[in-house]
């Protein structure tokens, strides 16, 4: 199924790249046949020269890079064509008005007549590139949706609950125009075995277990959704499962109830669809993450181009304060939960933890006198430059913490699995606020301020907390 998609994909920008290379070769003819007066055996030769072969290389990647800062490039098996006609005729119009001026409006022709040769390049390019991509766009995602219709293509489903609620969802589904789209394994029920009265509609595939055991079966099978079929008093359940569930590639389906549907909180595009509400793993737009992204590595480069004497000056005072390496290498838990291994400049003795996993406090005997300084500055951090640069972390983001107190942070507040949804950063929200933690108690008080970060991400928002930070630094405030 995997594969599928990623072909399908494929074959979406592919078709996309085509599209644009016939319609700017198109608007080239047009615009030396129409606005320019040049023969047609002339324009056909004109197709050799320099400023067409200059558009087909810089053209087709351009429109390619715009649908994909404007989210177009998802999976096709689960975008709404009227959603995705409607991008992209914002996209196109948008793509148009760069183009024009980037590299139109100097190389028109100005006729006497004012600027009708203006608006005629305007519109006959808006209108050819509309064209051809919304006709292979529109080809892809019938023949896209044909192929769920059919059942060659379906989605992993696991399906948790037992009551009322769950029976009568799987008979709408079986009964509507998605019976197809679900590919149900199983069931997990909240309790050891599911009442009796509700589980002939769910008996056609196997009960798998108890929500107990749901990051087990998560590990085990390549699971694409979760629909989450529980009943209105099981609210704390729900948090639960979310919890446990955060930090997955996986889409969430979740039964909504009237104080939902009153607050306006669903939305509904599919007429013939069930009620649920989605809730997505990827939910930063993509120009966003893409110009987050940008921002990080420009900055890591400046930084680790510009401030290299200082990191040679921190390098030879951690060899003068103590024996050891320069550097610190440490296993952190990172985006979607994957390891990665975090560097920093040495700030305590060597085997400071022989005795297991500590986190260290405001008069910590294992730093070495040097070290005290670089933590107070933030210094021992500046070699995470290379972790942005890498990919491993961002400037702004949750602070990668181990394994071994994420499950300890767990225990008191299972919702810390949502920092897992982002990568972590440098500094964040809740660094400016409580800089290093020395218990897990101030992890858990901090974690609020991050997870406030994650549900309001923005650039004005990584730009204030870079400033705070960069406050935080200059008045030594560190801890």
């Amino acid at each position: 199924m995997f594969k599928s998609l990623s072909k399908g994909l494929i074959t979406y920008i592919s078709a996309d790249f085509v599209a644009a290379i016939i319609a700017w070769t198109l608007f080239f003819l047009f615009r030396k046949i129409f606005l320019d007066a040049v023969p047609f055996e002339s324009s056909l030769q004109a197709v050799s020269n320099l400023s067409f072969i200059y558009g087909i290389l810089t053209v087709p990647p351009f429109w390619l890079l715009l649908y994909a800062l404007f989210d177009s490039y998802r999976n096709i098996y689960r975008m709404s064509r009227l959603a995705e006609l409607m991008r992209t005729v914002f996209t196109v119009l948008v793509g148009t008005v760069i183009i024009f001026f980037a590299l139109l409006i100097n190389d028109i022709i100005y006729y006497a007549e004012g600027y009708k040769s203006y608006y005629s390049a305007f519109f006959s390019l808006f209108f050819i590139q509309l064209f051809f991509a919304i006709g292979s766009r529109m080809s892809i995602l019938l023949i896209a949706k044909r192929r769920i219709q059919k059942g060659i293509v379906r989605f992993n489903t696991l399906m948790i609950g037992s009551s009322k609620y769950a029976t009568d969802l799987y008979r709408d589904i079986m009964k509507g125009s998605s019976a197809n789209y679900y590919n149900f394994v199983g069931f997990i029920t909240v309790f050891e075995k599911p009442k009796q009265e509700f589980i002939t509609p769910l008996d056609q595939f196997p009960h798998l277990g108890k929500t107990e055991e749901l990051e087990n079966i998560l590990n085990d099978m390549e699971i694409d959704e979760v629909i989450l079929a529980l009943e209105p008093s099981e609210t704390l359940l729900t948090q639960q499962i979310l919890n446990k569930l955060a930090g997955r590639d996986i889409l969430i389906k979740v039964i909504p109830d009237m104080y939902e549907i009153l607050l306006g909180k669903v939305k509904m595009s599919n007429v013939y669809g069930e009620v649920l509400i989605e809730i997505s793993p990827q939910f930063m737009p993509v120009w966003f993450s893409i110009v987050k992204r940008l921002m990080d590595i420009v900055a890591a480069l400046l930084v680790l181009i510009l401030f290299s004497p200082l990191y040679i000056y921190v390098a030879i005072r951690v060899i003068i304060s103590s024996k050891g390496p320069i550097f610190y290498r440490q296993e952190r838990v990172g985006h979607l939960g994957k390891p990665f291994m975090i560097y920093k400049f040495r700030s305590m003795y060597i085997d400071a933890e022989k005795e297991g996993p500590q986190l260290s406090s405001d008069h910590d005997d294992r730093c070495t006198p040097w070290g005290r300084v670089i933590r107070k500055y933030r210094l021992d951090e500046i070699p995470q430059f290379w972790n942005v640069l890498k990919g491993d972390m961002s400037l702004v983001g949750p602070r990668p913490e181990r394994q071994y107190f994420l499950d300890q942070i767990a225990e008191k507040a299972p919702h810390v699995r949502h920092l897992l949804k982002v990568r972590p950063g440098i500094t964040s929200w809740g660094q400016v606020k409580y800089g290093y933690a020395s218990s897990v108690e101030e992890m858990v008080q901090r974690l609020k301020y991050d997870i406030l970060y994650i549900e309001n991400m923005s650039l004005a928002l990584d730009i204030k907390i870079l400033f705070y930070t960069v406050l935080v630094i200059v008045q030594g405030r560190g801890k």
